[in-house]
């Protein structure tokens, strides 16, 4: 099994490098949309593209990943929010697991449905312990999911899920306040979390602002991910890009 992209977000998070990745929907875009993130993503020396949302319910998924990979050398990673949202022409795939949540579905069920396709995808899976908090707001895939997410305030219960999730052979762990969220993730959650685990920590959800995303980074997040707010101004990806790479220049 492929590991080119794990081993990279290891590597990274040994020499406390932080990455910015681009959350693009394919339900709220146009080809023309595309080529511009594309260009200021380029621009911008931007890590990811994270591809994928709670639904999708256009048929652009493979068109939006091949328009990507036709004009930039950015590494796309599926984000899917269902077995469906499977694209061979991506480079990896977040195998994800609602490890916040008691929906048995989310937790193993899809998986189990979706495993041979995935499989023969011939994608990277990188095994994701995805955790939904609170950001103030309902969220799409806590609907679906019908599971309530971690308080905003609870950092001890988001500790020991990452750990649990950790311990049971996640490879990543992904914290999310969803898309909108009123709340990011605070930075205590997010250290708190980060000094107890070792795998690579991705946060997302209301990051609207370089300087959110700067203290989230410098908080211990190795990920920062951001979608809705570049929906709604595509120029903020230069910013949110320099400020989340320029904590490894801040720490060293």
């Amino acid at each position: 099994m492929k590991q080119q992209l794990y081993q990279q977000l290891l590597e990274k998070k040994k020499t406390g490098r932080k990455s910015f990745a681009v959350l693009i929907d394919p339900d709220k875009v146009t080809p023309a949309n595309i080529e511009q993130l594309v260009q200021l993503a380029t621009d911008a020396a931007v890590d990811y593209f994270f591809v994928g949302g709670s639904l999708v319910i256009s048929q652009n998924l493979d068109e939006c990943i091949q328009q990507i990979k036709a004009t930039c050398h950015i590494p796309v990673i599926l984000f899917p929010g269902s077995p469906s949202q499977v694209s061979k022409h991506a480079d990896a795939l977040l195998y994800l697991s609602l490890i916040s949540g008691r929906n048995p579905e989310l937790l193993i069920g899809q998986h189990v449905i979706s495993a041979p396709f995935v499989k023969r995808s011939g994608l990277e899976i990188m095994p994701t312990g995805y955790m939904v908090i609170d950001g103030g707001a309902p969220t799409t895939v806590s609907y679906i999911s019908n599971a309530a997410p971690i308080p905003a305030d609870k950092a001890d219960i988001a500790m020991c899920t990452a750990m649990a999730g950790e311990m049971l052979g996640m490879k990543l762990i992904y914290m999310d306040a969803g898309s909108g969220a009123k709340r990011p993730i605070t930075e205590h959650m997010i250290h708190r979390v980060a000094t107890h685990i070792e795998a690579p920590l991705i946060v997302g959800g209301g990051i609207t602002t370089p300087e959110k995303a700067y203290d989230n980074a410098k908080a211990g997040a190795d990920v920062i991910v951001v979608g809705n707010a570049i929906e709604k101004d595509a120029s903020l990806i230069k910013e949110l890009a320099t400020a989340v790479h320029s904590v490894h220049a801040a720490i060293v």
